[in-house]
């Protein structure tokens, strides 16, 4: 059977990697389209010599973005930003770079084309959603089998998420609950959302073209039931402050103006709308792809934040036993 060529954009990232990891696993060769190949060497471990090749693109380029896709099978893109700063604008990494990648797969009458994009963005009302949505939109137009995978809060080892406030919960006396913490989020674990993508690029039917995929965990919680589940995995007590929206708006217009900001004003309007699976989406399962509990991962990478270190727990149990 002929081996598969694949062309990742965005695949230095977090979720870059663990897809590159499953996808090297197939005996697929991979392009890791990037504007750093250097920051791409890494990855070359998850293969053979030769398997994984990062690839000089520069994004603003049609021709360079062509050259990256052309000889290759599938292409995926994981181009995101949360936040924006300087050059790195919504516009660009969610709207006009996506479309040039869609436009370059139909010139060259690429197979498989996957798009990256986000839960919640349909309802959502922050530029961060909208410009998602209108991505989806412009690469529809130009490329309609596209199939985009819309994940909720990704989490594994080294996430931006739960590391995030378990740096925090190390360090500060108290969190805070934006709006009260309700807001729900369905985490789903970043080895599923591998799974699903190498699914997709390896079948042969092509069964999940033009279709969009709403991607969460088992588990649907809100914002402070995140808290609780964190601060129990690194035997923690800290104090919740409901922060009222107002408030936090404010503290997102000060934190915005930081190089890499906690939070900033279009991620508190974000926070204003659920991020769960709707009731009647195509889902993990439809992928073939069971999905994982965050009980079975969150322990595996958080224990290193527990208080007296990941060994804390057999400490304890040696000093009763002693």
């Amino acid at each position: 059977m002929k081996k598969q060529t694949i062309c990742i954009f965005g695949g230095t990232g977090f979720l870059g990697q663990s897809i590159t990891r499953e996808l090297a696993n197939t005996g697929a060769r991979i392009k890791i389209a990037t504007r750093i190949p250097e920051s791409a060497y890494d990855l070359k471990l998850y293969g053979d010599v030769g398997q994984i090749v990062p690839v000089m693109c520069d994004y603003n380029n049609d021709a360079s973005v062509a050259a990256a896709v052309e000889g290759c099978d599938t292409v995926i893109n994981l181009i995101g930003i949360l936040f924006q700063k300087g050059k790195s604008k919504f516009k660009k990494a969610h709207i006009e770079t996506p479309a040039k990648i869609a436009m370059a797969c139909t010139n060259q009458q690429i197979e498989k084309f996957i798009h990256i994009s986000a839960l919640g963005i349909g309802k959502a009302q922050s530029k961060y959603a909208k410009s998602k949505l209108e991505g989806e939109s412009q690469i529809k137009a130009v490329f309609p089998n596209v199939t985009i995978l819309r994940p909720s809060v990704v989490f594994g080892p080294e996430d931006g998420f739960f590391n995030m406030f378990a740096k925090l919960a190390s360090v500060l006396p108290a969190l805070p609950l934006i709006g009260g913490g309700k807001t729900k989020f369905q985490p789903v674990f970043v080895g599923d959302i591998a799974d699903a993508v190498t699914n997709i690029a390896i079948d042969h039917a092509n069964q999940y073209a033009g279709k969009i995929y709403e991607l969460g965990g088992p588990q649907v919680v809100s914002f402070k039931e995140i808290y609780e589940i964190l601060l129990h995995q690194i035997n923690r007590k800290r104090a919740l402050i409901t922060v009222p929206w107002g408030v936090a708006k404010m503290q997102g217009c000060v934190m915005g103006f930081l190089p890499k900001p906690l939070l900033t004003l279009d991620q508190v309007c974000s926070l204003k709308f659920d991020n769960i699976v709707n009731e009647d989406a195509l889902k993990l399962t439809d992928l073939g792809v069971i999905p994982t509990a965050m009980d079975s991962i969150l322990p595996q990478y958080l224990k290193c934040y527990k208080r007296g270190g990941r060994f804390a727990h057999k400490k304890a149990t040696d000093k009763k036993a002693a």
